[in-house]
């Protein structure tokens, strides 16, 4: 395997999504801005956790459940839980990305500006592979291969094309 992961043609990708699209249903803003509602449940169930374990108040162990319970039937809208690790894979890069974006911000507060750039990059790098993996550009082995490579993964642009939440 190169380097890079490995893409479809501009021309494939272009006849992927349009079956998407026709077959599915798939609206990429529509999918962006429930990725992002699914990584906000991701971030309540850790803040769950942490609350019932310095509070030791039961609640939030049961508020977690119920957090846990709408990310899980949300997250099924968007991948398929055929493949063993895909499910998984896919709720840990929307974590990730979420968490990145968090530390970026907080790091671009203080000041510390190109360690901001370094996690925000980081951060959309882990978003892509969520979408690569969610509509089937990417496969997991890639997905598993590209984590552990530094070098820029060369399907971001078609991704940043492909995901815009401005074009409804």
């Amino acid at each position: 395997m190169s380097q890079d992961l490995k893409l479809m043609s501009f021309e494939e990708l272009q006849k992927k999504i349009a079956s998407l699209k026709e077959n599915r249903g798939v609206d990429l803003s529509t999918e962006e801005d429930l990725s992002i509602a699914v990584m906000n449940l991701i971030s309540l169930e850790e803040h769950f956790f942490f609350s019932g374990a310095k509070t030791g108040k039961d609640e939030y162990y049961e508020m977690l459940s119920e957090v846990r319970e709408m990310r899980k039937v949300l997250l099924a809208r968007m991948i398929d839980k055929t493949e063993a690790e895909s499910w998984c894979i896919s709720k840990h890069l929307l974590g990730t990305t979420m968490r990145l974006m968090e530390v970026g911000t907080k790091l671009q507060g203080d000041g510390k500006i190109e360690e901001a750039k370094q996690l925000f990059t980081f951060a959309y790098k882990a978003y892509n592979l969520f979408f690569g993996l969610r509509l089937k550009i990417i496969n997991i082995p890639d997905v598993k291969n590209s984590l552990e490579k530094e070098k820029p993964m060369t399907f971001d642009d078609i991704m940043g094309k492909l995901v815009d939440c401005c074009d409804e």
